[in-house]
């Protein structure tokens, strides 16, 4: 497919173009070629539109969310976080990779809220890498909190109190030296934790 200026030389993009491209052929149909015509209109306006238009396929969404969202169009934000909750977590990685480039105000919010959804700790990996990359006020609390949910016997979402033990060291805020001493004895997750104690200073005696 030959590729638009400027915004379709984004790496992320080619590599949502690529996947959506697979998923439709994946599922025995013809690529259609509004497919392509999505994928090369730089027109905001056309964007929108599709996004909103009813009856339109999870890709054109994708696609148009996504275009919005890098070039900091602000009615990306709602199509982009409800992207960002998806069980699919490529569509996850698209989204906080756009929703980062359109730097809204209300992103850490949103992120902090999802990630603190326990009814969705399956899939808050990607808000709790998101929260962490935003830097936020809403960001160390909510990885806070969901670190302490995590630190639970038999709890099986590990990888995701992995990511809040990260993005705690990386931020830096002493408010996590508790929850990070007291990860220290899990299993999985304590040699992460001596890590980031040690990024703010070294573990409590």
């Amino acid at each position: 497919m030959e590729k638009a200026e400027g915004i379709s030389e984004d790496p992320e993009f080619c590599s949502m173009i690529d996947r959506l491209r697979d998923e439709i052929e994946n599922e025995g149909e013809t690529l259609p070629a509004a497919f392509g015509e999505l994928a090369r209109t730089t027109d905001p306006e056309e964007l929108h539109a599709r996004l909103t238009a009813p009856g339109q396929p999870l890709w054109a969404r994708e696609i148009a969310a996504y275009r919005l969202g890098v070039t900091g169009d602000p009615r990306a934000f709602e199509p982009l976080v409800l992207l960002l909750n998806h069980r699919d977590p490529e569509r996850c990685v698209t989204a906080a990779h756009a929703l980062v480039r359109l730097a809204d105000p209300r992103t850490a919010r949103a992120a902090a809220a999802l990630a603190t959804n326990e009814l969705r700790a399956a899939y808050a990996l990607l808000p709790v890498r998101l929260l962490t990359g935003l830097r936020a006020p809403e960001s160390a609390p909510a990885l806070v909190t969901v670190l302490e949910r995590r630190l639970a016997a038999g709890d099986p979402h590990w990888r995701v109190g992995l990511a809040c033990v990260e993005g705690l060291g990386a931020l830096g805020d002493p408010l996590a030296r508790d929850v990070l001493e007291a990860a220290l004895p899990h299993p999985r997750l304590g040699r992460a934790a001596e890590r980031a104690l040690t990024l703010l200073g070294g573990p409590a005696v």
